[in-house]
């Protein structure tokens, strides 16, 4: 049972409603995916009950975060209605000391990756055990790809120096399958020594659809930490 006190919770609130905390009316945000940013969607919904926020708009980067947004009443839009996005705000798996992150561990992240790179602002949301030195050490790397194309794209890893392995379902006979209704292959490589590099050699891999590479997408990073037993949030840009 998760009392209110637990640490790691506390701290995701905190780091949650610091990125909330950061919008403002008329503006359109993109929703991430993930335990932080629930919290983040969970007081942007406060802030807009109250009154403190008016004419909001949300653009969801899963099936979690459009269920999450409805619960909690942040209007919705897609970007065929918008023109541009104010801010998108979204977790990380890793987050390397230049910005650059993996993404994917909600099997979310070529959603993720479209709305996220077209805020003007993109925050990450993270606690302090998801900052690493290299990209990869301690999460592996999540490759959508297309079903048919699941035997040659693993061969294709394989050449680029991974390891790669289908993701399959908790709780569910057989593998992960996306909300774009594909599959994700997660792939552990020794060493990412050029994330923009890795990113694109495999993005250009037939059948592959996006990877979990965020490089050079992140503007700000909010890290929650515990000190003195004290959930604080710490500023990374």
């Amino acid at each position: 049972m998760i009392t209110e006190q637990d640490p790691t919770k506390l701290m995701k609130q905190q780091v949650g409603k610091a990125a909330a905390d950061r919008i403002k009316s008329g503006m359109i945000v993109g929703l991430g995916t993930g335990s932080t940013t629930a919290y983040m969607i969970q007081f942007l919904g406060e802030r807009l009950q109250s009154g403190q926020l008016q004419d909001i708009k949300g653009i969801p980067t899963s099936f979690q975060s459009t269920v999450l947004a409805k619960k909690y009443g942040v209007p919705l839009t897609t970007l065929d209605e918008v023109d541009h996005m104010d801010i998108a705000i979204d977790g990380a798996d890793e987050v390397d000391p230049q910005k650059n992150l993996i993404k994917g561990g909600g099997a979310a992240h070529t959603r993720e990756k479209i709305v996220d790179s077209l805020a003007e602002q993109f925050i990450v949301v993270v606690d302090s055990s998801k900052l690493v030195e290299n990209l990869g050490s301690t999460f592996l790397l999540p490759v959508e790809v297309i079903p048919m194309a699941i035997s040659p794209v693993i061969r294709a890893i394989e050449k680029l120096g991974g390891q790669p392995e289908l993701r399959m379902g908790v709780k569910k006979a057989g593998p992960v399958v996306t909300d774009e209704g594909n599959l994700v292959i997660d792939v552990k490589f020794d060493s990412i020594d050029n994330p923009a590099e890795l990113e694109k050699s495999l993005n250009n891999i037939p059948g592959v659809l996006e990877n979990g590479l965020f490089v050079g997408v992140a503007d700000l990073i909010l890290v929650g930490e515990i000190k003195d037993g004290q959930p604080i949030v710490r500023e990374i840009s």
